[in-house]
């Protein structure tokens, strides 16, 4: 009997102890943890149209004064040289480049034409370099970033968040979708949040709750 009673209270002492120490793992757990990207939402178009306020990039072969980047203005409407003003609302690349061909084949023999639509996009938030960039809308909201030096070190890829006239259209966009996939139109926004306070102070956090641990762990032991 004796015995048992001498036992009872180290008995008492190492379960304080297990629940300390399963309290700690739930803490160091839950700083490890990371909200589950959302993806971004948007229909994967069959061919890239251009809208206002988008450039056209037209490079013909050895004609260095017929080639630039080329603004579409409000009506759709773009002013080429040697063409003067063509519309080009919602017209596919594939077929742009046909037309252009045809229309350039008047003045140029065998004209060689190469087309790259850009969305002019703003890049904020936490990137080195933030700005109006012109982009391609075949790349990714990362090659966006990237295009602006990057994410700072307290920046999130992770919390992309895409503006349109002053409303949040997605939230959390996963950073590997490509402009085209989530219907990126020029003027827009695209933000880079700054990282949780977890993800920010994680260590010292964590030796925080360590230190809590080992003085409750000591206290139990005495």
């Amino acid at each position: 009997m004796h015995a048992l009673f001498t036992t009872f209270p180290i008995y008492a002492g190492c379960m304080h102890i297990r629940r300390v120490a399963c309290v700690t793992l739930l803490l160091l757990a839950s700083l490890g943890t990371v909200d589950a990207q959302v993806p971004a939402s948007g229909s994967q178009s069959g061919d890239i149209a251009l809208a206002p306020g988008d450039i056209v990039r037209i490079s013909v072969w050895r004609e260095p004064d017929l080639s630039g980047d080329f603004v579409v203005d409000e009506l759709g409407v773009v002013t080429l040289p040697l063409l003067g003003k063509i519309s080009l609302l919602d017209i596919p690349m594939s077929k742009l480049r046909d037309k252009l061909v045809a229309r350039y084949s008047v003045e140029l023999r065998n004209p060689s034409i190469t087309v790259t639509p850009l969305r002019r996009v703003y890049v904020l938030g936490e990137v080195t370099k933030p700005g109006l960039y012109a982009v391609d809308p075949t790349i990714s909201l990362a090659g966006v970033v990237a295009m602006a030096g990057g994410a700072t070190p307290t920046g999130d890829l992770n919390r992309l968040r895409v503006v349109r006239n002053g409303i949040a259209i997605l939230n959390r966009a996963a950073a590997g979708s490509s402009l085209s996939v989530i219907d990126i139109r020029s003027d827009d926004q695209v933000f880079v949040d700054r990282r949780g306070w977890l993800d920010r102070n994680g260590a010292l956090a964590a030796s925080a709750v360590l230190s809590v641990a080992t003085v409750a762990i000591t206290l139990l032991l005495r």
